[in-house]
């Protein structure tokens, strides 16, 4: 197993703010591995330490063998980094554009050629290579930014929420080009707040005002939860959580159209029957069933908090 990203006790501050708190992480080649969190949650000051873009205050980076800080300038040759914010050129043809970054990375002639013919082809953009890029849709600018970050062929690609902007529909056809990369063999880093996409990551972190909270694949995350989930139907599911979440025992309680989703501490054995021996709860006459965790429970059991 060969490792793309190796970092061990990461610290980086902002004056008295601690954005990563002694963060480990080890990242295979050819993986897609995403953070999750919300804003604030360090995800955006992990890449730029791991892309050498900031300095830590403590630990140790091993990207792609290199060393940072001190490989930086090596490493960026070895790199794609697509920012959350469109930051290629408004006043520029998609054509342009992608002439201009070539350019950067000493792609030249008939190279250059070949290259920007496949990326407009492989993103769907040969029709609008001569429209300004000020004049692109959502998810054309997200295809073009994507395009433009793998110009060079990277081994390793960085993406800060790239799809923050973008419709669901665009959002599964950019996935679908992710795992194009995967499968050829580049790594990918991606941040996230969508439940959907962590769970199409081989494997995630989970992040907290700059702590890892958890780390494994999306299935071992939501077996190895620590607590179970009771889902309870029937009428007054307002006032019922408000009286559910009084209970220390119980985690949450978030409704989910007709349903009110619950999440009990594991170390109640049998939760159903425990909660219906709840008398003030009243809920001998409700439907009540354990169900499958999903990844926004775990985020909840690790973090106590529910993304926005």
């Amino acid at each position: 197993m060969e490792i793309a990203i190796q970092a061990s006790g990461l610290i980086r501050k902002f004056g008295s703010l601690t954005a990563v708190d002694k963060l480990d992480l080890q990242i295979t080649k050819g993986s897609i591995y995403g953070f999750l969190g919300p804003n604030g949650s360090g995800k955006t000051t992990c890449i730029r330490l791991l892309t050498g873009l900031l300095s830590a205050n403590a630990g140790t980076i091993e990207v792609l063998g290199l060393s940072l800080p001190g490989e930086t300038e090596k490493l960026r040759r070895l790199i794609g980094y697509m920012t959350q914010k469109f930051s290629l050129y408004d006043d520029l043809t998609i054509e342009e554009n992608l002439r201009f970054i070539a350019k950067i990375y000493g792609i030249n002639g008939h190279r250059q050629k070949s290259r920007i013919e496949n990326l407009l082809s492989v993103y769907s953009l040969e029709e609008k290579r001569r429209q300004l890029a000020r004049s692109l849709s959502g998810g054309q600018k997200q295809r073009l930014a994507l395009a433009a970050a793998t110009i060079h062929e990277p081994q390793l690609l960085f993406l800060d929420e790239p799809t923050s902007a973008v419709d669901p529909e665009n959002r599964r056809d950019f996935w679908e080009k992710l795992f194009d990369l995967s499968d050829s063999g580049t790594t990918v880093l991606v941040s996230t707040h969508y439940m959907d996409e962590a769970e199409r990551c081989h494997r995630l972190a989970i992040l907290a005002n700059g702590v890892k909270r958890a780390d494994g694949t999306p299935q071992e995350l939501m077996e190895s939860m620590d607590a179970t989930v009771v889902e309870i139907s029937g009428d007054g599911l307002r006032q019922l959580k408000q009286a559910l979440i009084q209970n220390p025992d119980i985690i949450s309680a978030a409704q989910q159209g007709v349903r009110l989703r619950t999440l009990i501490r594991k170390s109640i054995s049998d939760p159903v029957t425990w909660l219906q021996q709840q008398a003030e709860l009243k809920l001998q006459n409700r439907d009540l069933r354990v169900v499958r965790p999903s990844l926004e429970d775990v985020f909840v059991t690790s973090t106590g908090n529910f993304l926005l």
